[in-house]
């Protein structure tokens, strides 16, 4: 393919790759995609090692793009990973390089 990706494809990634800029947004997709388990703020925070109100705007931010979903539980929350939205990211990044998806 040449040329660029058309305007709205890519606007769609660069959200994507927007919501991965932060380096405790990456730990918390990580900690989340390895425990393969909803968990609390509580627990996240506890992970991460960073503020309870820090890593609610962070999940925020997760949810918005749909990277992790959130599962109401009474009065808490839980979060898991969007197993759909991780298997697609690595596809993604290739498509944006012009890389062959295989």
């Amino acid at each position: 393919m040449n040329g660029p990706l058309d305007r709205d494809t890519a606007e769609k990634y660069a959200t994507c790759f927007r919501a991965l800029s932060d380096a405790t947004r990456v730990q918390i997709v990580t900690l989340l995609a390895r425990a393969g388990q909803p968990m609390s703020v509580k627990e996240i925070v506890e992970a991460v090692d960073v503020v309870q109100s820090t890593v609610s705007a962070h999940l925020k931010i997760l949810a918005e793009v749909r990277f992790v979903l959130v599962e109401q539980r009474g009065i808490a929350r839980f979060y898991r990973i969007n197993d759909a939205c991780v298997d697609y990211f690595p596809t993604a990044a290739d498509v944006v390089m012009g890389r062959p998806i295989t």
